[in-house]
């Protein structure tokens, strides 16, 4: 009865599949094995340089093909059925890190509230959600902890170079008075839906030691294929049609 439902939706309200254009149906079936697939094939990835700071950094896909497109349909179009299969990709990653078996908090990088606003939703919280959510489902005590703050306007990252991305971000993030209680205890694990230069991670690692939380790394959905490399080889883009 769901899929004549959903068949009725698509009828009304026609969507595309955010990974490769397949009409009536959010993520299909190909693209869904796709991404279900990256999520299992977690690695480590850095950058290159590595800003100063940055924790080891996990990562579910490289950032290209039905990855990307899921992303960014997820992120700038609002398609909220795209939110659970992130999720799992971001546990995936989450995994890599092999921070043992006690609770973990899992601390969304912040979006600019001008974005939120314009979006009308927080892609990476939602995504951290879903991500703690599969997690319990497998055991791994985990919940999500949205401390951080913006203390000042940062730049579109777009564009920049490494050292200005650093230079934008230098600062800009906090922890408030209040909120600095609820690091005490379980490690946090950082969580962004995207990793580029990493100066955004740095930074987020900054602010969570300097309120006395304990960052034991980051794992994010997808790492930028042309500025990331794994620990012992290159991080390549996906196959074509995967």
């Amino acid at each position: 009865m769901r899929e004549v439902w959903r068949e009725l939706a698509g009828l009304v309200l026609p969507v595309d599949c955010a990974g490769c254009g397949r009409p009536r149906t959010e993520l299909c079936a190909r693209c869904g094995r796709a991404l279900a697939r990256d999520g299992r094939g977690a690695r480590r990835v850095r950058p290159w340089p590595a800003p100063a700071g940055l924790p080891r950094v996990w990562a579910g896909a490289p950032y290209a093909d039905e990855v990307r497109a899921v992303l960014l349909a997820h992120k700038e179009r609002g398609a909220l059925p795209l939110t659970g299969p992130l999720g799992a990709v971001l546990a995936g990653a989450v995994r890599g890190l092999r921070v043992g078996g006690g609770p973990l908090l899992l601390v969304p990088v912040p979006s600019a509230r001008r974005s939120v606003a314009g979006r009308g939703h927080d892609p990476v919280r939602r995504i951290a959600r879903a991500a703690a959510g599969e997690l319990r489902r497998t055991g791994t005590a985990a919940r999500v902890l949205a401390v951080l703050r913006q203390r000042r306007a940062v730049a579109d990252q777009a564009g920049l170079s490494a050292p200005q991305r650093r230079a934008n971000v230098a600062g800009a993030l906090e922890v408030p008075g209040v909120a600095r209680r609820l690091l005490v205890g379980p490690p946090a694990v950082l969580v962004d839906d995207l990793v580029t230069t990493g100066a955004t991670l740095a930074e987020a690692a900054r602010a969570l030691a300097a309120a006395g939380g304990r960052v034991v790394g980051a794992a994010v959905v997808a790492a930028s294929v042309g500025a990331f490399a794994a620990d012992e080889a290159p991080l390549r883009a996906l196959p074509r049609g995967r």
